[in-house]
């Protein structure tokens, strides 16, 4: 009788850490997708930001239309990607090509001192500033995930019900990201 009542307890036992691990697993994958939706959601809204300043910044640089042209191909390759991987890689271009925008704006001292234009570049600032936090609440979100998922037992867990890793937001190359914008005339 009291052998039943050890295995029973014991049975019982794996299984309360089985439900609980899975629960953990399935919370942390949550977390994940809800922090790659709020990055999304900062691009989304960077996206809608670029056109307006794009357009404030034309009249008064009507013969930068090589950087115009840059910052759109950019910002239409980034609202294709897909995947994480993709995306970081098209975040990084157009971060390239926004950097060029500037740099052309700071030789137009009208334009800087335009109020439309100082409330654009508050707003995309206010963006960026959103954009890198939610990658640092994504790549959290991500690492305590592929923790989970590499380390025993719960991994035994992740690989009966299959969860997968994520990858992480990164910046492709940290050199490029560095150096300093180079704009000719």
């Amino acid at each position: 009788m009291t052998i039943a009542i050890i295995a029973i307890i014991v049975v019982v036992l794996l299984v309360i850490i089985v439900v609980a691990m899975y629960n953990s697993l399935v919370r942390t994958r949550i977390q994940t997708e809800e922090a790659w939706s709020d990055i999304t959601v900062q691009l989304k809204r960077r996206y809608d930001l670029i056109p307006n300043l794009v357009n404030a910044v034309k009249g008064y640089a009507s013969h930068e239309k090589e950087v115009f042209e840059k910052v759109t191909e950019t910002r239409a390759n980034a609202l294709n990607a897909q995947g994480v991987k993709e995306t970081a890689q098209a975040e990084n271009q157009f971060e390239q090509a926004l950097k060029s925008l500037f740099a052309v704006s700071e030789n137009y001292p009208q334009l800087r001192a335009t109020e439309n234009f100082q409330q654009l570049q508050a707003e995309l600032t206010d963006t960026e500033d959103k954009i890198m936090a939610s990658r640092r609440f994504y790549n959290g979100a991500a690492r305590d995930l592929n923790i989970k998922i590499d380390t025993f037992p719960s991994s035994v867990i992740a690989g009966m019900f299959n969860f997968k890793k994520r990858e992480f937001f990164e910046v492709d190359d940290v050199a490029s990201v560095e150096k300093p914008v180079n704009v000719t005339f």
